[in-house]
């Protein structure tokens, strides 16, 4: 049979996984996924972790341990999720180290009701560099407008930095400015380059769904001729910027000293419509260079029958620029849509992260009354942790 995951990471893409928990790692279910189906990171957001706090008993031990120890809810919250990201970086490893530092990361996302306070930020992404403690480790900061200083100021200090929440064109040329001057700030400060990493998480299918709602509303049969289109022009526009940045000679002179490319990063590509294609937003966004996160149920749905046919981006720009100017004749604000979505993204996280902090409560609060004690498997599963460096 043909290795459709092997064909996609030739052509460039590398696969990444969108979902982390304890049962994944206890259970050796990610290992496994880095071995046969050629995962080569991981990401995580509050959602993520909100649900595997609530769906499994694997925690049970270390909340029953915080609630013993008395530990605030939020610092609770920080020590279940570092526990993992940490466990998870030391099963990515080999990728790491295989790839010369360029893959095998795992992100761990900075407080998202901190996405509009840059110090508070940068502090706490600090704080996750030191509390996780690995070098392939990613940390999470979404591209509000107060978060590009932010990515800056924590690239300066030479912690390596996933974008998040990006979905328009400016705001990513923006995220690759703030990108090139804290290369060149850590440079100054006597950073090694090359151990810095970066990618900017460019948000697919969200925009579909939100272009796709409008172009209903207005109903026209040239209207809904356009569903489904907006999302991978978007992302092929934005790889042409990419293209543009990373070959100037203010990269050149970065990557002279050792820098790596901030890359692309294709991020919420499970498909919403189940009019479409389930693997579009991968066939369609195979660029080299580029990273794709996925649920693994996308994973597996490319392994089945996903087509590498090959560079579908770099060729696609005027056919792009044409569905967005298609767009704007229909009355579709696309800076409208941008700005929206990127509302929306933070107050979702925010909603994720308060869902995780009262689930958290919960436990505890049932850990401190004798319901959470602790269980042999969930011991196994702490000292397998602590073997693979995830105490």
């Amino acid at each position: 049979m043909t290795d459709k995951l092997n064909e996609l990471t030739a052509a460039g893409v590398a696969v990444w996984l969108d979902d982390l928990s304890r049962v994944r790692l206890s259970s050796g279910g990610l290992d496994q996924l880095r071995r046969e189906k050629h995962v080569a990171g991981v990401t995580t957001n509050p959602t993520i972790f909100a649900k595997a706090l609530s769906d499994a008993d694997e925690y049970n031990w270390q909340l029953h341990d915080l609630a013993t120890r008395g530990v605030e809810v939020e610092e609770s919250v920080r020590m279940l999720t570092t526990y993992d990201v940490r466990w998870a970086c030391d099963v990515m490893r080999p990728s790491y180290d295989g790839s010369d530092g360029v893959d095998g990361r795992v992100s761990i996302e900075v407080d998202p009701r901190s996405a509009h306070d840059a110090d508070k930020t940068v502090a706490e992404a600090k704080a996750l560099w030191w509390l996780v403690d690995r070098p392939n480790l990613f940390i999470k900061i979404p591209a509000t407008e107060e978060g590009l200083s932010a990515i800056t100021d924590t690239l300066a200090e030479g912690i390596s930095v996933n974008v998040t929440l990006i979905f328009g064109l400016d705001r990513y040329s923006a995220v690759m400015e703030a990108f090139l001057a804290g290369l060149e700030r850590a440079k100054a400060n006597g950073h090694d380059l090359s151990t810095i990493g970066s990618v900017a998480s460019f948000f697919v299918s969200r925009v579909d769904s939100e272009v796709d709602k409008r172009l209903e509303k207005v109903g026209s049969d040239q209207a809904k001729a356009l569903k489904g289109k907006a999302a991978v022009a978007n992302a092929q526009l934005a790889y042409e910027r990419y293209s543009e940045v990373f070959s100037s000679d203010r990269w050149k002179a970065l990557a002279a000293a050792g820098a790596h490319p901030q890359r692309p990063l294709w991020a919420s590509t499970s498909t919403k419509n189940p009019d479409y294609r389930d693997v579009i937003y991968v066939e369609e966004l195979i660029a080299p260079g580029t990273v794709n996160t996925m649920p693994e149920s996308v994973i597996h749905a490319y392994a089945d029958h996903g087509e590498t046919r090959g560079d579908t981006v770099t060729g696609a720009y005027d056919a792009a620029r044409k569905v967005f100017a298609d767009l704007e004749s229909v009355g579709v604000d696309m800076a409208d849509v941008i700005a929206t979505l990127e509302r929306e993204g933070v107050e979702k996280f925010e909603a994720s992260w308060q869902e995780l902090l009262d689930g958290v409560r919960k436990s505890l609060e049932a850990a401190a009354k004798g319901k959470g004690a602790p269980n042999k498997a969930a011991k196994g599963n702490a000292k397998s942790a602590e073997k693979a460096g995830g105490a």
